[in-house]
Parts: structure tokens; C-alpha cells; sequence
């Protein structure tokens, strides 16, 4: 009888705040809940969806700083929202994809189009001593580049070190509310670039509601011949596989096109050194002849198996 009163009390004291919207309700409760009911939730559970790295918001120190801050992002959000009921009363949506026809979502031709990417290295978080930069080349392109350094800090904590990355910034609506990128209408992914010879990692993110969800992702080896000449790459999304914070799943899955929220590119080739990589545009396209979900054997894994330990 105790332990059913305790067991309400922790209840009432971590009861959802949000009645009217069940997402964010859930993302709070497994945020503050003092029982954990599943062993899978100690060996998956994240305090925050950066992992404890910087988010790299501004925060205000006084109220009234807040208060600045928040009338300053309230007429951003209303401009927004502005802008998504015109394009909901207009309701243009695509019918036709055709096949061969290209979608590109980025292309860099201004300086304004690198406002949608934020790059990252190990260094940013002391992790490391690789640099990278994105801008416009001399051609009018995207040049991801930088040096990249696999030396690891002697500071006893990190073990590997040696990465860049450039991502896009997560989708949202008006008033910060969750939004995904909806690509099951296509087939293949489309890139022109310009390499080095080097690999690097095509990163879909797919994170979920739930905190075991939070770094889901699907990766491919981009290989890049290097040297004067573009390359045009054509992936079919099939060929991604499911990892989670860099380790391949034993259970694969067909990747779901209509949740996606960020999309990267990563260089941790253990090859240390400059590198640069020039994009003309990253885009989508439809191909009617392709009916492959998965390009990876489905295992049965054992239920009292616990994926990514």
C-alpha cells in the first residue's frame, strides 16, 4: 500500500503541463519523471536533445533582457506565420513527379543561402583541433573546407577526436513548434559536387518525439574522385543505413522520408590535413522503376537483446 502512494505522488508531482498538446507533453515527461518503468530507458536516455552541447542560443542574464529578447523573436514569429497562411490559403502543392526531374532543396548562389547551414568541428567543443568554414567560392558555389586533425587532447576525457560537419538547420514552424521535411514522394537523392578524393558521410536526420529517438540517423559513404571535374551523384534512399550516435544498427529499417528534420555532411576520414568540398546543389528526385525499401537483410534480433549497448 506504501509503495502505491508513493508511486502516485511521483505521478502528481511530474503530470503532464501541456493538455492541449501531446508531443511536447511527452518530451517534458521523460524529461522530469523520477521512475523509470524499462531498463532500456537507462541505457538511452538524453537530458537534452544537444547532449549536453552548446545549443548556441543567445539567453538573456536579467528579466528584462528576456523581455527584449522575446518581443524581438515574437515579430520574427508572427512574420512566419504570415507567410505559412498565404502559402496554406494559395495551396499549390506538387501532383506531378516526374521522372529524371530534379527537385533541388539547396543550392548556394548568395551569400543568404548559407544562413540555412550551421558547420562544426571538434574544436567548437574543445574536442579537438580540426577547423572548417562554409562559404561561396569564386564560382558562385558552395565550398565546404577546412583542415582536419585527429590529434586527441591530452585532458584524460576524449578518445577519438577528428571531425567536421556541416548541417542544415532544424525545420520549424511559427512559434518554434516541430516541423519535418516531407521527401516520400522521391526515390534518390541528387548531388553535383566537386571533391577531393576524399569520403565523407551523408547524414538524414530522423529524430523522433521520444528521447531514444533524439540521434537517430541514416548515413552513406559519399566517395568524391577529386581533381578539375564535377561529379553528379545519384543515391538511392534504400542504400541508407540506421546508426545511432555513430554506431550501425543491428536492426535495419527502411528510412522514413516523411520525418526528416536535418540533413549533413560530415569529413572523419582519419586523414589528417586540408580538404575542401564544392557543392553546386543537393536535390531530390522521383524514379519510377524503383521499388527497393531497404538494400539490408532484416534480422530478427531476440527480444532480450538491447540494440545499440
Amino acid at each position: 500500500m506504501q509503495h502505491i502512494k508513493t508511486f502516485t505522488l511521483v505521478l502528481l508531482r511530474n503530470r503532464w503541463k501541456d493538455p492541449f498538446g501531446v508531443c511536447p507533453a511527452l518530451t517534458d515527461w521523460t524529461r522530469r519523471r523520477s521512475v523509470h518503468t524499462s531498463s532500456t530507458t537507462f541505457e538511452f536516455h538524453e537530458y537534452d536533445k544537444r547532449s549536453g552541447y552548446d545549443t548556441g542560443f543567445e539567453i538573456a542574464d536579467t528579466r528584462i533582457e528576456r523581455i527584449r529578447l522575446g518581443l524581438k523573436q515574437l515579430k520574427k514569429e508572427i512574420k512566419l506565420w504570415k507567410k505559412e497562411m498565404q502559402e496554406t490559403l494559395i495551396s499549390d502543392p506538387i501532383l506531378d513527379y516526374r521522372a529524371g526531374e530534379i527537385d533541388v532543396f539547396w543550392r548556394f548562389y548568395e551569400e543568404s543561402s548559407l544562413d540555412h547551414w550551421i558547420v562544426t568541428s571538434d574544436s567548437d567543443h574543445a574536442e579537438g583541433f580540426s577547423k572548417c568554414d562554409l562559404q561561396i567560392s569564386h564560382q558562385g558555389y558552395g565550398l565546404f573546407h577546412g583542415n582536419l586533425c585527429s590529434r586527441v587532447p591530452k585532458d584524460g576525457r576524449i578518445q577519438n577526436s577528428g571531425y567536421c560537419n556541416m548541417m542544415t538547420k532544424r525545420v520549424l514552424k511559427s512559434f518554434q513548434r516541430d516541423s519535418f521535411l516531407d521527401w516520400s514522394p522521391y526515390t534518390h537523392l541528387n548531388l553535383r559536387l566537386r571533391g577531393d578524393g576524399r569520403s565523407y558521410l551523408i547524414n538524414i536526420h530522423v529524430s523522433g518525439q521520444f528521447d531514444i529517438m533524439w540521434n537517430d540517423v541514416f548515413t552513406f559513404v559519399l566517395y568524391t574522385r577529386g581533381g578539375p571535374y564535377w561529379q553528379t551523384t545519384r543515391i538511392p534512399f534504400s542504400k541508407f543505413f540506421f546508426a545511432s550516435k555513430g554506431r550501425i544498427q543491428d536492426k535495419q529499417a527502411p528510412m522514413p522520408l516523411y520525418r526528416i528534420t536535418n540533413f549533413g555532411i560530415t569529413v572523419s576520414d582519419k586523414a589528417d590535413g586540408p580538404f575542401q568540398l564544392e557543392i553546386d546543389y543537393i536535390g531530390a528526385e522521383f524514379d519510377p522503376t524503383h521499388h527497393e525499401e531497404t538494400a539490408y537483410e532484416m534480422y530478427e534480433v531476440q527480444q532480450n537483446y538491447i540494440i545499440g549497448t
